[in-house]
């Protein structure tokens, strides 16, 4: 029987909170990614509530996992609101964590999270309307292969996923996963996106898969089975304070259920923007609400943050002005 049941996690820090800036400062002299943007708040989280309310009711629960600290102004009594620590659920010998590959690969641990599970993360935006079947039908979850070129593997998010092709090369044939799922390999959901993998597609190895950067559907059972096959690795990774070149992320999980042939072909639903200086083609997405999702990404530490902060929230605001239950 397919579990109808969806749940939705969102991974949140508060960047200003002064108990965990002085946790995380015990840690500074620790290799890795502590760049200040990893942490920073745009103060928007409750448009990703107000949009979840709006354009997907149907959800289940929504855990939302957060160091220990909380917004003023969330609504804890809502009952599809579980608040979920760090501590509840990472094993102690990885605690404290700063680092969001480790939180993603232990989410299976989280009690009573359903099987069928969406991954949000804390810039991700719902503008449009959505169905469960955007995300999962008959219980496999919709996902895309469309496979790259092997890149050079130089910066830190390409070493990241040569540590996740490491693993999957032990496993998987990607002849026997051509022949046996030629059909989610090559699809019209794809559209000029299958003349990326036809250009791969006899080539021995895998190459990467690409990845929209928004929402992922995911099968807890996936989660459990790569534990349990690869504790070793997945244990050394997570030791990991910060972001760093020995991560595995929660891609590996990704992967596997796509090499596994557990997934039905999708378009994607959204688009994934960063802020920047000119943020005008961002606002106009917001604005005209174009995309059913959308991902805004704080990678620079250059910008006018303030004023890209200022921007983008008056454009959320136009969209999504109503509190939802999820607000006190």
């Amino acid at each position: 029987m397919v579990n109808d049941k969806i749940d939705l996690v969102i991974l949140w820090v508060d960047g200003n909170d002064e108990a965990w800036l002085k946790e995380k400062n015990k840690y500074l002299g620790v290799p890795g990614d502590n760049s200040k943007n990893r942490f920073r708040d745009w103060e928007n989280l409750h448009y990703i509530f107000r949009g979840i309310e709006k354009y997907m009711p149907w959800i289940n629960k929504i855990f939302f996992v957060t160091w220990g600290h909380l917004p003023k102004w969330l609504n804890t009594n809502n009952t599809k609101l579980r608040v979920v620590s760090h501590a509840e659920f990472i094993p102690a010998e990885y605690l404290p964590t700063f680092n969001s590959n480790v939180i993603e690969l232990n989410l299976h641990r989280i009690k009573d999270l359903s099987e069928n599970f969406i991954l949000f993360n804390d810039d991700l935006f719902v503008l449009k309307s959505l169905k469960p079947t955007d995300f999962f039908v008959n219980g496999l979850p919709k996902d895309q292969y469309i496979e790259y070129l092997k890149k050079n593997c130089s910066q830190r998010h390409n070493i990241i996923r040569k540590n996740t092709h490491e693993i999957i090369d032990k496993y998987f044939s990607k002849k026997k996963f051509i022949k046996e799922n030629i059909g989610k390999v090559i699809n019209s959901s794809y559209g000029i996106n299958n003349l990326k993998t036809l250009m791969r597609i006899n080539d021995a190895t895998f190459g990467d898969i690409y990845n929209d950067h928004l929402s992922q559907a995911f099968l807890k059972s996936t989660f459990d089975k790569v534990w349990k096959l690869e504790r070793e690795k997945l244990n050394i990774a997570c030791m990991n304070k910060f972001r760093s070149n020995e991560d595995i992320g929660q891609g590996i999980c990704k992967y596997w259920q796509l090499l596994e042939g557990n997934f039905i072909p999708s378009k994607t639903l959204g688009k994934y923007f960063f802020a920047k200086e000119d943020n005008s083609e961002l606002i106009k997405a917001i604005k005209s609400e174009k995309y059913k999702i959308i991902c805004i990404n704080d990678v620079s530490t250059d910008i006018d943050f303030e004023k890209s902060k200022q921007e983008i929230n008056a454009a959320l605001e136009q969209i999504l002005p109503d509190k939802c239950q999820y607000e006190l």
